[in-house]
């Protein structure tokens, strides 16, 4: 998949991402949430393109 320069925007609570980061120990960087949210547009794009490729309109948890 090719990446854009525009980020995509964000769909994960940033705050939650940061919690568990924190829960570990660990700092988060303040590029991480963007991060997150992009994998998760590309595993939704994957789900997506799987759904579409079985003739469903429904995304399922296994499409992940």
């Amino acid at each position: 998949m090719a990446k854009s320069s525009k980020p995509k925007e964000i769909v994960v609570v940033g705050s939650k991402v940061k919690e568990v980061i924190k829960e570990a120990g660990l700092r988060s960087d303040g590029e991480l949430v963007q991060a997150v949210s992009d994998k998760v547009h590309d595993l939704l794009a994957d789900a997506i393109k799987r759904c579409k490729d079985n003739n469903r309109s429904t995304v399922r948890p296994h499409d992940l």
